[in-house]
């Protein structure tokens, strides 16, 4: 076999292998778009509610999926409406997400408070001031 064959077959195999690795790795404005939509897309908390009511004080137990075990929730009830709307109890659940080291396994965190009103409200939740889908037990 002549050097002439060895270094065309060399080129041809260096020539493939080059054009390879150019097609299959992803350039950089291909990962910043993927980056940009993961930051954009956000989902809608999910609150599950206790009530129980006694003597004029509702006490609402119950549990915000967070993102890690290292979160915090903290809640607050108040009573909205008034004489020309339906009055109804709205609980606001502030979730500080921890970015530092920490297992990122979703989980669900409790809370508590309390509201004094009448028997029977309706009650909204709120996490972060975004609207939660909740589920009253």
């Amino acid at each position: 076999m002549s050097h002439t064959r060895l270094w065309a077959a060399a080129a041809i195999i260096a020539s493939i292998v080059i054009v390879g690795f150019i097609i299959s790795v992803p350039s950089v404005r291909d990962g910043a778009s993927v980056a940009k939509q993961a930051a954009t897309a956000t989902t809608v908390p999910t609150v599950t509610l206790r009530d129980t009511f006694k003597k004029g004080v509702h006490t609402i137990t119950g549990s915000v999926d967070a993102p890690n075990v290292c979160s915090r929730a903290s809640s607050n009830a108040t009573l909205t409406g008034d004489a020309s709307s339906t009055e109804r109890i709205h609980v606001a659940i502030t979730l500080s997400v921890d970015e530092g080291i920490c297992l990122q396994v979703p989980t669900s965190l409790d809370f508590s408070t309390t509201v004094t009103g009448q028997a029977g409200l309706p009650i909204t939740a709120t996490v972060n001031g975004m609207d939660a889908t909740t589920t009253v037990l």
